[in-house]
């Protein structure tokens, strides 16, 4: 099973100061290759803040230091996304829609009834 995993979509919220304080980033999964019995696809999104505050406003920690978007390279962006929870997800799915899919029943319309 050959898993590639890529961003494919990558939006930068950026501040008055120029600085990216939040990301919009979507992450495609694909298991093997297209038109293989075994391809699977699937894509995740997560929104990442600068910094996460909690209900009293008070910073409980900050995910990424403030720089301008063009001082972003791919391995940062990957390093804020939850990748390793994204695997385990993907391995599920194709887990059961590829290596151990639900059994199909079909119908026996010529099943007689015993006496």
């Amino acid at each position: 099973m050959a898993v590639s995993k890529a961003i494919s979509k990558c939006v930068p919220f950026v501040n008055s100061n120029s600085k990216v304080d939040k990301w919009d980033i979507t992450m495609k999964y694909e298991n093997d290759s297209e038109g293989d019995a075994t391809y699977y696809t699937s894509e995740f999104n997560t929104q990442v803040n600068q910094k996460d505050y909690d209900s009293e406003g008070n910073v409980t920690s900050t995910n990424f230091a403030l720089k301008g978007k063009g001082s972003w390279s791919n391995a940062d962006l990957v390093a804020i996304c939850p990748v390793s929870h994204w695997d385990t997800v993907f391995a599920q799915q194709v887990d059961s829609v590829i290596t151990n899919p639900p059994a199909v029943s079909t119908a026996d319309n010529d099943f007689n009834v015993p006496s």
